[in-house]
């Protein structure tokens, strides 16, 4: 559902909009809040970045009812691109909206549908490493130390974090986990466990731990205007963070959009939905904010609580903007180890512990490619492990490809039963004795099996013909074109006749330009397989028919 058409703004679709948008505001607060301070900009950031990516996208975007904001894998991102560029906001905020440009332009170059086929392990891969990062960064929060490294580097200073442990930091972590994890589903109906934990985890704080750190002043008010700034020195290093930020924020909203689809029965536009979150991200980056995304969790929560057009995403940035407006003095003592301990909770969410579950089942292939997408992850960097893990799995998808293709490489000798052939194709066969090598090309032949193509036909060993049955190929690229153009050259060279059978005009089409057709002698064209084993017959050598008859040579 989108806007509803005339006359079906009812009581009930407005209800169950505002009530939709109100309750993914409620979950959407103590997240956005939580990955603001882990990006290092602030809770402020993170929750405007929750407000403007959620309205832009909910106005422009292609899936109604989906709610955008900072995510996992952005605010990842973002937390290395505000390091890299300390003390410089205006290139940070200039990666953004650069990314959120490039957005549009994957919309606009309608890359939709490509983005969205990214294979699974490399999406689990990529998921779990940002699970793993969001942990790893919240055991200093969460222990009340002051430590700031990056994620690896965290496990070697955990033994001096581990000395100046704040109790009453950890103690208030601990409550928040246990509220969030053991909220009995009663309460979850109408309070979801994250805010529970958020308002028990913050009361603790205020009344029994006040030496856990909180958040302190928080700006109220509207954000002020960050405008860009950029250089030609710092462009390659903008560029790549965009790069990294666009594209794993389209991959994200394009997961989400096809999960709300499976709930909902529903088509969304992938196109549009790119071009309205670069609309979003643009937004955040002119007023420095996070950049966001599809949420999964937000838009299922609206969706279930009876939103499901554009009106319930606008109704949760609004809200969230009332709660910044009018709230801001409560936000600022939230406790540091109550939103390290929420975004424990998300991060351990993230590890896609299903696919972990199944791996002992999974191809070994699958298995390698999800662990080396998720230690690049872990060790290099989100884009670095996108980029390997699309091309590692493209490898190995071309290669299963080619050895199917391959299977359809069918090289015959001698009659067969099985293979399909008339009584006289048979008989044929048998009279030549092996001398004539017929082979069936059956199915799509591209670049994966050309080499396999060559090694098994490059040398038609004792045959005096080959055959070459195209009847039921139905697709031929110009790889697998010029491995045919090899195997007929080398084997007219060799003095055996080369027949094509059942050439398609499309087929042919490919051919010509390798000269694999001109290459053949005259003649060597038949329509009916058939008619090319009576010829190919007819060129066996006298001694070879004398064999054929036993007659003494």
């Amino acid at each position: 559902m989108r806007w509803p058409v005339s006359g079906a703004w009812s009581a009930d679709f407005l209800r169950g909009e505002f009530y939709g948008g109100l309750t993914a505001a409620v979950v959407a607060l103590p997240v956005a809040l939580a990955f603001g301070v882990a990006s290092g900009l602030g809770p402020a950031a993170g929750l405007y970045g929750a407000i403007l990516t959620g309205f832009f996208t909910a106005v422009f975007g292609g899936t109604p009812g989906q709610i955008s904001a900072p995510s996992g894998p952005m605010t990842v991102i973002m937390a290395v691109v505000v390091t890299q560029f300390a003390g410089q906001p205006g290139l940070a905020f200039s990666a953004v909206i650069l990314a959120g440009l490039l957005q549009i332009g994957f919309g606009a170059a309608k890359l939709g549908r490509y983005i969205s086929l990214i294979p699974y392990p490399v999406i689990s891969g990529i998921l779990s490493g940002v699970g793993l990062i969001i942990i790893l960064l919240q055991l200093a929060p969460v222990l009340g130390t002051p430590v700031l490294a990056k994620h690896l580097w965290i496990l070697a200073r955990l033994p001096t974090m581990l000395q100046e442990i704040n109790p009453q930091a950890l103690l208030a972590a601990l409550i928040t986990v246990v509220v969030a994890v053991f909220l009995p589903n009663r309460i979850r109906r109408f309070l979801p466990a994250t805010l529970a934990a958020l308002i028990v985890g913050t009361l603790a704080g205020l009344l029994l731990l006040p030496e856990a750190p909180d958040l302190g002043q928080i700006p109220d008010g509207l954000p002020r205007l960050q405008l860009p700034e950029l250089s030609l020195v710092d462009l390659p290093a903008v560029l790549k963070a965009a790069l990294a930020l666009a594209f794993l924020g389209s991959v994200d909203s394009l997961l989400t959009s096809v999960i709300v689809d499976g709930v909902r029965g529903s088509q969304h536009d992938s196109d549009r939905e790119l071009r309205g979150q670069g609309l979003g991200n643009i937004a955040a980056g002119f007023f420095g904010a996070l950049p966001g995304a599809g949420t999964t969790v937000c838009t299922i929560v609206n969706v279930r609580a009876g939103g499901g057009s554009r009106l319930s995403a606008m109704v949760h940035s609004v809200m969230l903007l009332a709660i910044v407006l009018g709230a801001s003095g409560l936000v600022s003592h939230i406790p540091q180890a109550v939103l390290g301990a929420i975004l424990l909770k998300t991060g351990w969410e993230l590890i896609d512990k299903n696919y972990l579950r199944q791996l002992r089942h999974t191809p070994r292939a699958e298995v390698l490619l999800m662990v080396t997408v998720l230690l690049l992850t872990l060790f290099v960097d989100v884009i670095a492990a996108l980029a390997v893990g699309v091309i590692a799995a493209s490898l190995i998808f071309v290669n299963r490809m080619a050895e199917l293709e391959l299977e359809g490489l069918e090289p015959i000798t001698e009659p067969t039963p099985a293979s399909g052939f008339s009584d006289e194709e048979n008989i044929l066969l048998a009279e030549a004795k092996g001398r004539v090598l017929l082979v069936r090309l059956a199915g799509p032949l591209s670049f994966g099996a050309a080499n396999g193509m060559v090694r098994r036909l490059g040398n038609v060993g004792g045959c005096e013909a080959l055959v070459l049955d195209f009847s039921d190929c139905s697709y031929l690229d110009g790889s697998a074109a010029i491995a045919i153009e090899a195997i007929v050259r080398r084997a007219e060279s060799s003095g055996h006749r080369v027949l094509m059978v059942g050439l398609s005009a499309a087929i042919a089409k490919v051919l010509n330009p390798t000269g694999a057709l001109k290459d053949l002698q005259s003649g060597s064209r038949f329509r009916s397989r058939l008619k090319a084993l009576r010829y190919a017959l007819s060129l066996l050598t006298p001694a070879a028919e004398d064999d054929a008859e036993g007659t003494p040579s």
